[in-house]
């Protein structure tokens, strides 16, 4: 028996919400559907993972890949947005499955320096290609057509919050 119900979109509770409120309703909308596809997606990546690998160490392999061939555990940090012990822990897990190595920073006493391992390249590309079936599963019900048609906006909307993430926080 399949529990998963369709909910309809969440309506704004009264009828007299002024153009502005309504922007932001529609946006907060935008935002919490952006939520779920993540959680949903992320779940089912998990899944299929090779290696005992999570999300989060998955997520360390790929930026080395995408980003740089070396960074410290704090530029880690900064770039996931977690504390500096939570990337520790994380760096510490691929350290001991031979996925990354961690040296001092010869230019610093106290730094260390983090880059990936041919073992952690081959795990990250294990990894995509354990994604094949979901993602097979998925271009079948969402061809190329539509998915292009969405993505300059998506990365449009990822450059938009990557920078913002720099700025210091305000309030109103």
């Amino acid at each position: 028996m399949n529990l998963q119900k369709k909910m309809p979109p969440a309506k704004p509770t009264t009828g007299r919400q002024s153009s502005k409120e309504q922007a932001l309703e529609d946006a907060y909308l935008f935002f919490n559907e952006i939520g779920i596809i993540a959680q949903l997606s992320s779940n089912q990546f998990q899944r299929a993972l090779p290696h005992g690998l999570n999300q989060s160490q998955f997520s360390v392999l790929n930026w080395f890949v995408r980003v740089d061939v070396e960074a410290t555990p704090g530029r880690l940090a900064r770039a996931f947005q977690v504390t500096r012990g939570a990337m520790t822990n994380t760096l510490g897990k691929l350290h001991a499955k031979g996925l990354i190595q961690i040296e001092p920073d010869p230019d610093s006493g106290r730094r260390k320096i983090v880059r990936l391992t041919a073992a952690g390249r081959r795990a990250r590309d294990e990894a995509v290609t354990a994604s094949y079936p979901l993602l097979a599963e998925f271009i079948a019900h969402f061809n190329k057509r539509r998915t292009d048609a969405v993505m300059p906006l998506l990365q449009e909307i990822r450059e938009y919050l990557d920078k913002r993430r720099e700025m210091p926080e305000t309030s109103d």
